[in-house]
């Protein structure tokens, strides 16, 4: 399997998690001490305040898909640049930084979203 299948896979799962309400599983994709920055909340740092993020933000999910732009990595760190649908957000681009472990697999270390202007 090549980086760009190990990162779409890591992508959906996170799009799927996001569509079905589980705000537990988004957060369980980003690692204890993560960041995530959005336009759309104050920054949430650490897998509880993400989790809670997540958790108003999938309240009232819809679909949501990532297509990579652009991805790169070495060793167990990996980056990706993706765009987002989804539907009451509409669309952007996220960038997310990958650690990868042998006990977890890939977890995001950080992530920032950027909507997209019109």
């Amino acid at each position: 399997m090549t980086l760009r299948d190990k990162i779409q896979g890591w992508l959906d799962r996170m799009a799927r998690s996001y569509a079905a309400g589980d705000s537990g599983a988004c957060a369980d994709m980003f690692t204890e001490d993560a960041t995530l920055h959005s336009p759309f909340a104050p920054p949430a740092r650490g897998r509880i305040e993400i989790e809670t993020l997540h958790r108003d933000w999938t309240g009232t999910a819809t679909a949501k898909r990532f297509y990579i732009r652009s991805f790169g990595g070495s060793g167990d760190i990996a980056w990706v640049l993706a765009r987002f649908s989804e539907g009451d957000t509409g669309t952007g681009t996220t960038l997310a930084v990958l650690d990868r472990s042998a006990d977890t697999g890939w977890l995001c270390k950080a992530c920032s979203l950027n909507e997209e202007q019109t």
